[in-house]
């Protein structure tokens, strides 16, 4: 879990955070009063988080199944109303998660 940065991504389109998330594995989404932690987990699958609620560990709580592909992750709803990344993109902003690139190598 990385620090969400200042500054919002350029991202203009889905294709957009599909290719940024294939190459920094998480980042933070801004929707409205809310914010969720888009992430993987060991690169292996993928879900969407609660900024707002945290766990035993202090880790931010789950509120996506876990999913193995990106296409996948993008379409898997989250919100109490049902709703994936993909539907809440166009009102979403996008922030870089700092400390949070991985190296599987």
């Amino acid at each position: 879990m990385g620090k969400r940065a200042e500054e919002a991504l350029d991202i203009a389109t889905i294709d957009d955070l599909k290719t940024y998330l294939r190459v920094s594995h998480a980042a933070y989404m801004q929707v409205g009063v809310y914010t969720y932690y888009l992430t993987d987990v060991n690169s292996h699958a993928w879900r969407v988080q609660d900024t707002n609620e945290l766990n035993e560990k202090a880790h931010y709580v789950d509120c996506s199944d876990l999913v193995p592909t990106i296409d996948e992750f993008l379409h898997v709803p989250f919100t109490d109303e049902g709703e994936s990344i993909e539907d809440l993109f166009a009102d979403a902003t996008f922030f870089a998660s700092e400390g949070s690139v991985k190296d599987f190598d």
